[in-house]
């Protein structure tokens, strides 16, 4: 297995390079089939959504395999490669499956446990087997990666942290409040349309806010987002353009914000204009995290030190949340990684503000960490077994072509057997062919069960060539097992 995975998410570009780098379905089909038309990629899948581009490949050559596919990323996605190069990232074997799995899984979401993706990953499994460009390894790994998903979500509570986040973060600026009572007849501004968005939006329609305006760079993902949320009949919902942010801020109650800008959306002046106040700049922070930590990581900080350490709490500054001058006039979520918000905005008076770091320092959120920390677990044990089925499938070919081979022999020695005993009776003739038989199974079995172990183990990939030079088994024979398995109607499919 050469295993090479080369991509963009979130994690690594800003949005305008996603933006930019976005594949259209036409663009998908050609980038596959150029993939393998290059020399070092004999298969190919694509894995293409709003937050992440990624190439899989099998491939026999690492370094010539990584400038191949990010130079096919680049032509396709039409951003320059010296341009597109930076944010690139690149996994390969069991580490290319290990970040596949996670995907699945929605540990590597921009909410922590979607599920979406999984639609997303088998869409990009079917475009593969519809252009014949997955082979036996990427139909392997990706129907794989579907059932760990699914495990992931049945078996843990992964499916409660991207909700919890956004439930946890209107809970702290209800302050003390239940959230129904104090969202009732709100006005919401929700700033950006993708997942969490999205999910915030969702949220604060059952919430019973009156009215929810959705502002997005992208004017159809927030019309379609408006149209989802029509359909419940719950609320009132609006999209406007990115232009209208500050007319829609003195109009709204709670603004929730989490684009993926990688600058801020909203500074504290804009806030500050909005309601109408004073802001003195010289109250600004000095210093702020230029890229929030990992939610991820900050959940298992929690679980192991029951609240940030001194040493993060140093490296980070957590705002505070505004409870000068009576109520809060106006309520900020910001879910943004990194922040969308000006932290300064908590500065102004009649402002609340929440956001990741500040919810870092205020939950106690455990069960989310706990089940990632088992979705990780559940990854890992998958991503072993899986590597473990590779190895000895790879030996299968060889231990088919072997007893293959002893068959024929078996066949040559009775047909040799017929001519010079030509006076045997079906019966005898009978008993001796399977004595034969029964011998040759019995030499065979113990050698073939143990080969098959130790080929399972990493580093076990040397004992089908070993195999093949012991009993000098033709090359083309293993090879047309393997094509035999590989073009199984049935393979691949569910």
């Amino acid at each position: 297995m050469s295993l090479l995975v080369v991509g963009l998410s979130h994690r690594s570009a800003p949005v305008s390079v996603l933006e930019r780098a976005s594949l259209a379905p036409e663009a998908q089909t050609k980038l596959l089939q150029d993939t393998l038309a290059a020399e070092p990629a004999t298969e190919g899948a694509v894995l293409a959504t709003c937050n992440r581009i990624e190439l899989y490949a099998d491939v026999d050559k690492f370094h010539a395999g990584v400038a191949e596919l990010s130079t096919l990323l680049a032509q396709h996605s039409g951003v320059g490669l010296d341009e597109l190069t930076p944010y690139l990232y690149v996994h390969y074997e069991d580490r290319a499956v290990h970040h596949l799995f996670s995907v699945a899984c929605g540990l590597d979401s921009m909410v922590v446990g979607e599920g979406q993706i999984l639609g997303q990953i088998k869409d990009a499994l079917a475009l593969g087997q519809d252009l014949h460009t997955a082979g036996r390894l990427l139909n392997d790994l990706f129907q794989q990666a579907l059932r760990v998903g699914k495990r992931a979500h049945s078996e843990t509570g992964i499916d409660r942290a991207g909700q919890s986040l956004v439930t946890f973060g209107l809970e702290q600026l209800a302050d003390g409040t239940e959230v129904p009572e104090w969202a009732g007849g709100k006005r919401a501004l929700v700033i950006g349309a993708g997942s969490m968005s999205s999910l915030a939006a969702a949220t604060l329609a059952r919430a019973g806010v009156a009215e929810i305006a959705v502002a997005n760079r992208t004017r159809a993902r927030a019309d379609r987002l408006v149209e989802i949320l029509g359909l419940g009949g719950q609320v009132t919902a609006r999209a406007v353009e990115m232009a209208a942010v500050a007319d829609e801020l003195t109009r709204a109650d709670v603004v929730v914000s989490c684009t993926g800008a990688t600058g801020l959306v909203l500074t504290a002046e804009a806030v500050a204009e909005a309601l109408g106040v004073d802001f003195d700049i010289a109250e600004r922070p000095s210093t702020a995290p230029a890229v929030a930590p990992d939610p991820l990581d900050q959940h298992a900080a929690w679980v192991e030190n029951g609240s940030a350490t001194a040493a993060s709490q140093a490296a980070v500054r957590v705002p505070a949340q505004a409870r000068a001058g009576g109520p809060a006039r106006l309520h900020l979520l910001d879910l943004a990684m990194p922040r969308d918000i000006d932290g300064a905005a908590h500065r102004i008076d009649g402002v609340r503000l929440v956001d990741i770091e500040s919810l870092a320092e205020a939950s106690a959120d455990a069960p989310m960490a706990a089940d990632v920390d088992q979705v990780r677990t559940l990854v890992a044990d998958e991503v072993a077994a899986f590597g473990a089925a590779q190895r000895a499938a790879h030996i299968t070919p060889t231990v088919v072509a072997l007893r293959t081979m002893a068959a024929d022999v078996v066949a040559g020695e009775i047909a040799r057997l017929d001519g010079r005993l030509p006076d045997l009776d079906e019966k005898q003739r009978a008993e001796i062919t399977q004595t034969v038989r029964r011998v040759v199974d019995k030499l065979l079995h113990a050698p073939t069960v143990r080969v098959k172990q130790l080929a399972s183990e990493p580093g076990g990939a040397g004992y089908a060539d070993a195999l093949r030079e012991l009993f000098d088994l033709d090359p083309q024979t293993v090879a047309a097992v393997s094509r035999a398995d590989l073009n199984d109607p049935n393979r691949g499919r569910s």
